[in-house]
């Protein structure tokens, strides 16, 4: 699986005719490119902000998600997360709108050793989100706030298609089979980050500096965040600590380990096709889950 092609062309001359006709007092501020994902392009402006800019009509909404409820959810999380100061337009040269937000120091934590102290202190940020109030009409994706049985035939094929090469084991399988089968009630389901794999935390020194890119925001299954702590942590002591922290039961742990599954499959799937950092971390995520034992008696 590969990164999608841009479907407009971004380039530094681009971004300075969006910030001088738009936010002209902040036109003299030196640009730097940084990256670019499957769906924004990323230049670092001045010393405290970074500009998010679609690179494909898809990642729109996900722009206006965080848009509209960043700077609603950020002042009430244990984590900074960016949030938008400069709401960007379309205009005669671009067709989408794009954001200012607050810069965040930090290196993506994919490929970073992560101090184990940081299991629980992500716990307890996620403990804190999924307890926040939920509006009359919360946030909705459809990628993210369905059941994980929805992510049943994709993900099947590709454990398949891994199990053939050798690539994961067949207590991968097992998990699998038994976490499907787990629904989330109606009134368990909470905001959810939603995307929470390791390109979206920034960490510095060992220590988790931010939560990033929150345009999959939405009504979900809290399991689906707490999948990040496979992903993340290697040792099985300090992942029983952080959902324990978490104050986790059986069956959202189990749904957990299948949401793990998940991102863990389809994240070595992106590594395969040329991403060495999300196949670092899909095998990693993997391994963990095979030294996982189910929750549920």
């Amino acid at each position: 699986m590969k990164t999608p092609a841009a479907e407009i062309s971004i380039d530094e001359s681009l971004i300075r005719s969006l910030v001088q006709q738009q936010f002209p007092r902040l036109s003299d501020l030196p640009l730097t490119y940084l990256n670019e994902g499957w769906d924004n392009v990323m230049y670092r402006l001045g010393d405290e902000y970074l500009i998010r800019i679609p690179r494909r009509q898809q990642a729109v909404p996900f722009i206006e998600r965080e848009q509209r409820w960043l700077r609603q959810l950020a002042p009430h999380l244990p984590l900074p997360t960016p949030v938008p100061l400069h709401l960007g337009m379309a205009q005669d040269n671009y067709p989408w709108p794009w954001s200012i937000v607050s810069w965040q120091d930090g290196k993506m934590a994919a490929g970073q050793n992560i101090v184990d102290s940081e299991a629980e202190r992500l716990a307890l940020f996620l403990q804190t989100l999924h307890q926040f109030p939920v509006p009359e009409a919360p946030p909705h994706n459809p990628q993210r706030s369905c059941t994980l049985s929805a992510k049943a035939d994709g993900t099947q094929q590709r454990m398949d298609t891994f199990l053939a090469s050798g690539l994961i084991s067949t207590d991968i399988i097992n998990h699998w089979e038994k976490a499907v089968e787990l629904n989330c009630p109606d009134n368990q389901r909470s905001l959810i980050h939603g995307d929470l794999h390791p390109k979206n935390i920034l960490v510095q020194d060992g220590s988790i500096t931010a939560i990033i890119d929150w345009g999959d925001f939405t009504l979900g299954d809290p399991a689906t965040d707490l999948a990040i702590i496979w992903m993340l942590f290697s040792k099985k002591q300090v992942r029983t600590n952080a959902l324990q922290t978490y104050q986790a039961d059986q069956e959202l742990v189990g749904r957990a380990i299948g949401w793990a599954i998940f991102f863990g499959t389809i994240l070595l799937d992106i590594g395969l096709g040329g991403d060495e950092l999300f196949l670092e971390v899909g095998q990693k995520t993997l391994a963990n889950l095979s030294d996982t034992d189910w929750p549920i008696a």
